[in-house]
Order: structure tokens, then C-alpha cells, then sequence
């Protein structure tokens, strides 16, 4: 039996699940807490204090375990540059607001600048990696890949930033970013072992700590993985779909990230145009749900199914 695909979950989740009762008492010793919008949801209210930057537990689950496959598979290195550099971006932002007290953290342009430098890294070893092409593998049509040219740098930068903001606005509710991001990483970690890609210890990684983490961070939550965890997540799977030649497939499988994005644009848009006027009850839109009369146990859990189905949908545009 090939173990390759079992062990790095298992070394991840391992690692993940043992820090958990050591860094959450720790958090919260450090009064490392979430401070809840009094705009959001009321039924939030209750999470105020609840320890904030577990995205610290993931990523020890992710790069402990990568470092041990990284000298046979050095092509989870950018991966990695890529999820702990936006990992540090979210931490910095995180500890801003909860240790420096300064409600909106980094401001939008130092998080844009951070967020433009790491992806610029990242796309310039991609385009030098694949000399300046940058395919991208069509859904639905095998073997076929879409050639922007020059286009694709701008098309990366959108794609990997956007999909990194998507993912953090994700993270909202109770095991909501977690569950619907190990999904995610499952389906890369299928494609990366069917494509022999050179990638799956990282995928694999991402697996076991996103379900260590979720031991923690299921509803009620003792633990929120931060800026520091969705940030992070985002940038794996935007670079790990370009590694494997499929950013087009984030349409497709990360596409709640998608939707939350757009529903805040959608939203702070109308509310502009229409002097006050809303499209949704709250945004993002799991917030919409919620105030809708969904419990978040069940929008998390709807969220995940869609997740599912939509992760199945993109083996089948294989």
C-alpha cells in the first residue's frame, strides 16, 4: 500500500491537534481576544473574547510537515512562500488590532502592498517557471489550455488576491472557513497525486492541520484562526491551483470565497448608488443566512455541502 498520500495528513493533524491545548491557553493568557463588530450579527456579541489567531496552529501544522518533505518535493516551495507569506500579513493585521489596539489593524494600503508583494514574487517565478506562458487548463475540455499572453500577469494578481480576500471573508462563522478550505485542499490533493505534480506533502499538510484546527474551531468555537489563519489559506489554494496549471478550477471549487467577495461588493455598491438602500440583510453573505433564521451550525454546513459538490463537479472538468 502506498502510504505517501496518509502520512503528511497525519503528521499535519498530529501536530495541529496537539497544539491546540497548548496555544488556545495561551491565547487567551495573552488576551489575544476577538473583539465582535457591534454592526454584525447580535448573536455575535457572545464570541467577544473568544482567542483569535490560531492561524498560528495551522500553518505549525503546514510548514513542519512540508519541511519534512521539502528536499524530495521542492516544488511545494513557492506554495509555501505563498501561505506563510500571507500568513504574516495576516498576523501583523491581527496583532495590530488585538495587542496595539488599533481597531482597523494594518490599513487597507499597507494590506494591498503586502498582499501585491507577495503575489509579485510568486507570478514572477511562475512566469519564469513556465517561461513567460502561464497556461491554464480549460474545465470541461481535457488537455486544453488557455494562453493569455501578457495578460495572464494582471489575471494572476487578481485571481490570487482576490481569492485570498475571498477566503477572509469566508472566515465569519464557527468552522465555516475551515471546513470549507479542507474540502478545497482534498480536491488538490486528488488532482496532485493523479497529475504526479511533485506538490501533494503541502496539499496533504493542509488537510491534516485544517482538521487538527477543527477539533478547536467547530461551533461553539474556542479558538478563531484570525487573519493570520484565512489569509493564509487563501494563498494556498491560489497558488497551489496555479502550480497544478488550474486557477481557472478556483471559479469552480473555491467558489463560496467567490461569492462572499462579491457579495460585499454587490452590497457596498448598492448601499452607494441608493443612499442607504441594501440588496442583502448583512454582508458577507453567510451573515444573510443567518439573520435569515439559519443557525450557523447550518449554514457552515451548507456552505461545506456546496463545497462538496462543487469539488466533485471539478474532478468531472478534469
Amino acid at each position: 500500500m502506498n502510504y505517501t498520500m496518509i502520512l503528511p495528513v497525519l503528521i499535519s493533524f498530529a501536530i495541529s491537534a496537539a497544539l491546540g491545548p497548548v496555544v488556545i491557553p495561551l491565547l487567551r493568557r495573552l488576551k489575544f481576544g476577538q473583539t465582535v463588530r457591534e454592526e454584525g450579527p447580535q448573536s455575535h456579541l457572545k464570541k467577544t473574547g473568544t482567542p483569535t489567531m490560531g492561524g498560528l496552529i495551522i500553518l505549525a501544522g503546514i510548514v513542519i510537515t512540508s519541511l519534512l518533505y521539502v528536499k524530495d518535493y521542492p516544488k511545494i516551495i513557492p506554495i509555501l512562500f505563498v501561505t506563510v507569506g500571507f500568513g504574516i500579513i495576516g498576523f501583523l493585521d491581527d496583532y495590530i488590532k488585538i495587542v496595539l489596539h488599533r481597531s482597523e489593524g494594518l490599513t487597507p494600503g499597507q494590506k494591498m502592498l503586502g498582499q501585491i508583494l507577495v503575489t509579485g514574487v510568486f507570478v514572477y517565478y511562475y512566469y519564469q517557471l513556465t517561461e513567460g506562458d502561464m497556461a491554464m487548463l480549460i474545465p470541461f475540455w481535457p488537455e486544453h489550455y488557455l494562453h493569455l499572453g501578457w495578460l495572464a500577469v494582471p489575471v494572476a494578481f487578481l485571481a490570487i488576491i482576490g481569492t485570498v480576500n475571498g477566503a477572509n471573508f469566508t472566515d465569519g462563522l464557527d468552522g465555516l472557513a475551515s471546513s470549507v478550505t479542507v474540502l478545497i485542499a482534498t480536491f488538490f490533493t486528488v488532482v496532485a497525486f493523479g497529475t504526479q505534480s511533485g506538490i501533494s506533502p503541502i496539499t496533504c499538510a493542509v488537510v491534516g492541520s485544517l482538521m487538527g484546527f477543527l477539533l478547536f474551531n467547530v461551533y461553539p468555537a474556542s479558538v478563531f484562526m484570525g487573519d493570520t489563519g484565512s489569509l493564509a489559506l487563501g494563498g494556498f489554494v491560489a497558488s497551489t491551483a496555479y502550480m497544478l496549471k488550474m486557477p481557472m478550477f478556483i471559479l469552480i471549487v473555491a467558489l463560496i470565497y467567490w461569492v462572499e467577495i462579491l457579495s460585499v461588493m454587490i452590497q457596498v455598491t448598492y448601499f452607494k448608488m441608493t443612499g442607504g438602500k441594501r440588496i442583502f440583510r448583512m454582508a458577507p453573505i453567510h451573515h444573510h443566512f443567518e439573520l435569515g433564521g439559519w443557525s450557523e451550525t447550518r449554514v457552515v454546513a451548507v456552505f461545506s455541502i456546496v463545497t462538496a459538490v462543487l469539488c466533485l463537479i471539478g474532478i468531472m472538468a478534469l
